[in-house]
């Protein structure tokens, strides 16, 4: 795990060997290691779960954020490896991409110096592939199979089940009395999620502008079926158009800034889609201004249209804690820019799932480590910032800067570097015969 954080290049099997300085010694165990029953990553997953719940406060509900990744993959025989959409495509043209796919649920710890402020710290890693469709020859009883394997392989299915097993593993750990809010995108707020939660969750999650809500029956017959939905209240487009409701004022922080947002709230409202006896509260979010430079025109961001299980909650929690659902898409971009998950070469059926986990799991150590490390005094920066960064604020951490203070409180010494006096500012001739590489740079202040 440590090698797979401080090794330069790219993150194979092979390139955790080399830097942790086993390149001439067997490589067999090495792989069986993933391949074999000799690691649980539930295990590493527990350890992690319980010290960031620790980090909470005592009666603080935990806070998880739930999405899924494509990790790009070449191989025509990777196991889980299919054609998906691909996200990064343009919005005029559905492309297509050959890839793996994870769901991730990340927990998110409030910051130290702003309570508005939070890390996504991921819990859980679990590989989610589709079933492989049946042949045109393939009888009946095989496709009945690919059906029922089709219904328990989605998404929003093994999403259930990652929170089921979250909140079981709070309650074993004695957080039973913790609430947990999960905050998730329009994919994961459907009929499947919102009608098996578990016990003590809350979802707040994104909903189309053209939903029906119901209000809640204002009284019941005197014969014949009890009523469950009320009259038909505005969709939250429509909400967000009518003039006669007025804007409510709420603060959130987004980018580490704290912004104002204007919101429209009603609730408790009910829809078919969520059940019967689900009691919900929209929140509808207007669009935020902003300029892409100073004195250009005013733009406008698209607006937001959430929803909340709890009607209780206020809609500045349900704005803050769907915020903060950011974070894990955060986590993606270090996971596979600097921290390398997919790029390992294997194609064993274990590996491919156990390899990208082991990787995420030693990117969770290093952001509580850090944070356990920092706490107190905040992030120290002993490796001067370069000439393009002198002028920013070294206080927020990213996990670039972290990999750096990694890799100097390793090979530091054993570069012969006294950080009082790290670059010596030589002046090479105007026009020298060879380039002077600085080995010291080179090792520290590379990004993956």
């Amino acid at each position: 795990m440590l090698s797979s954080l401080v090794g330069l290049g790219r993150n194979t099997v092979t390139g955790m060997l080399c830097a942790s300085g086993r390149q001439f010694s067997d490589w067999s165990a090495d792989y069986r290691f993933f391949s074999k029953d000799r690691w649980d990553a539930a295990k590493a997953w527990s350890a992690i779960r319980r010290r960031s719940v620790e980090e909470l406060s005592p009666h603080a509900p935990v806070v998880c954020m739930v999405d899924d990744t494509l990790l790009r993959k070449t191989g025509s025989r990777i196991p889980g490896a299919a054609w998906r959409r691909d996200p990064l495509g343009p919005k005029f043209q559905a492309n297509l991409a050959w890839a793996q796919r994870f769901l991730q649920i990340s927990v998110a710890l409030p910051s130290a110096d702003s309570p508005s402020g939070a890390r996504a710290i991921p819990v859980d890693f679990v590989h989610a592939p589709t079933p492989p469709k049946p042949g045109r020859n393939a009888g009946e009883e095989e496709r009945r199979a690919y059906r029922a394997a089709q219904r328990k392989q989605r998404l929003g299915q093994i999403a259930v089940e990652r929170l089921h097993a979250l909140r079981s593993d709070l309650d074993l750990d004695g957080d039973g009395s913790r609430q947990l809010w999960c905050a998730g995108d329009g994919g994961y707020t459907n009929e499947t999620v919102l009608k098996q939660l578990p016990e003590r969750t809350v979802f707040i999650g994104r909903i189309r502008g053209d939903a029906r809500l119901h209000a809640l029956p204002d009284e019941q017959p005197a014969c014949g079926r009890k009523r469950v939905y009320g009259h038909r209240v505005p969709t939250p487009a429509e909400l967000l158009g009518d003039h006669s409701v007025p804007y409510q004022t709420v603060k959130a922080q987004v980018g580490g800034l704290v912004h104002d947002f204007k919101i429209k709230t009603i609730g408790p409202v009910r829809w078919r889609t969520s059940g019967q006896q689900r009691d919900l509260r929209l929140v509808v979010v207007a669009p935020l201004s902003y300029r892409l430079r100073k004195g250009a025109r005013l733009l406008y961001r698209k607006p937001a249209f959430l929803i909340s299980t709890d009607p209780n909650l206020s809609a500045e929690q349900i704005l803050q804690t769907y915020v903060w659902r950011f974070g894990v898409e955060v986590n993606f971009r270090d996971e596979k820019q600097i921290i390398g998950v997919g790029q390992a070469q294997v194609r064993d059926n274990l590996s491919v799932e156990r390899i990208p986990a082991f990787l995420v799991a030693a990117y969770s150590m290093l952001l509580l480590a850090a944070r356990r490390a920092y706490a107190s005094g905040g992030f120290i920066q002993t490796l001067p910032p370069p000439k393009w960064m002198a002028r920013r604020d070294p206080s927020p951490t990213t996990t670039s800067a972290l990999q750096q203070k990694l890799r100097e409180e390793l090979w530091g010494k054993a570069l012969g570097i006294h950080f009082s006096g790290f670059a010596n500012h030589t002046h090479p001739h105007s026009k020298p015969q060879k380039s002077l590489p600085h080995l010291a740079s080179c090792v520290l202040y590379m990004k993956n």
